[in-house]
């Protein structure tokens, strides 16, 4: 199916990503004005016409999460009702998607609610970037493009020289293996995994580490990072099995509460995350290094538009990684 002319438009959650986009696809960034009336309510005003455009609304649901999410579902709704032919929600980071399951009694699975809500909101696609669990993209009723950004961290770590047999893919949990797997094959590196139980949200105790970490290098790779509790807590398991460094990588820099504080310490090396969340001066430390997604996104979208393969955005020829500072 043939879409009208490509417009980018991005909410307040990440403008600056958005903007980033829409120069490498050479676009101007459309107009739009997301605001509050005087009671809190979101206010949403787009100045450029969208009648039959391909639209892609840059919007990842970050904290503050709540207020993002309900921007994001105005602003669907305010192209739906503009008459766009296609709106694509371009969601960096997915809010709520550690709610993906019912662990417990009487709990919500509150990352298929968000799906619903996306996509009665007026979203015909979805393109998102690591996903904390792959089951998500089945929660949606719409096609959904998932993009890892699993290879611009590889391209990193390659650049820094991490590469070879004295280099070791950690995962943090058991769950995290089939990315660590595939890293480590990137970077001709042997793997290891941290087995760790969650007695609650936000806490971790590591109960083993399979692999061997003495005299290596490790890197331990997660969708996420928030507390920074599980990649402490880890760092120190590794160094005590013998691993003269460790360098924590993590797709979406969440770092909520004592996250920066327990990162300033000395048993993590480099930190490297993506931009898929903004993160203000506060978030930042002189051993942080951020890699840009742009150019991951920009290309996935541009072949959605012109209705090409989105997995070669993934494959060996997808755009490198560009380091923000």
């Amino acid at each position: 199916m043939q879409y009208g002319p490509l417009k980018i438009f991005s909410g307040n959650a990440s403008p600056e990503l958005g903007r980033r986009i829409a120069e490498i696809l050479g676009q101007p960034l459309g107009d739009m004005e997301v605001g509050r009336f005087s009671d809190g309510e979101v206010q949403v005003k787009i100045n450029d016409s969208v009648r039959g455009a391909d639209v892609f609304l840059v919007q990842p649901t970050c904290p503050p999460v709540n207020e993002h999410l309900v921007e994001l579902l105005i602003m669907l709704d305010a192209f739906r009702r503009g008459s766009a032919a296609r709106i694509v929600a371009v969601l960096p980071y997915y809010g709520y998607s550690r709610q993906d399951r019912k662990a417990r009694g009487r709990e919500p699975i509150t990352a298929k609610l968000v799906a619903n809500l996306i996509t009665s909101a007026g979203a015909d696609r979805v393109l998102a970037v690591d996903l904390h669990t792959d089951q998500i993209q089945g929660f949606f009723d719409i096609p959904v493009d998932h993009l890892p950004a699993r290879r611009i961290m590889a391209d990193h770590f390659r650049n820094a020289g991490l590469t070879g047999d004295d280099t070791v893919i950690v995962s943090p949990d058991v769950g995290g293996v089939d990315d660590v797997r595939s890293m480590a094959d990137d970077l001709n590196s042997s793997l290891a995994i941290i087995a760790k139980r969650r007695p609650e949200p936000n806490e971790s105790e590591i109960i083993e580490v399979i692999g061997n970490l003495q005299g290596k290098r490790a890197i331990m790779l997660d969708d996420m990072m928030d507390t920074a509790g599980t990649m402490v807590n880890g760092a120190r398991e590794l160094r005590a099995r013998g691993a003269v460094e460790v360098h924590a990588a993590a797709t979406h820099p969440v770092l909520s509460g004592p996250a920066i504080e327990r990162l300033s310490g000395n048993e993590i090396d480099t930190v490297v995350v993506t931009d898929t969340i903004p993160l203000d001066g506060d978030h930042r430390l002189d051993k942080m290094v951020v890699l840009s997604v742009a150019p991951l996104l920009a290309e996935a979208i541009e072949r959605i538009h012109l209705s090409q393969s989105v997995s070669a955005t993934i494959g060996h020829n997808a755009p490198s990684q560009k380091r923000l500072f």
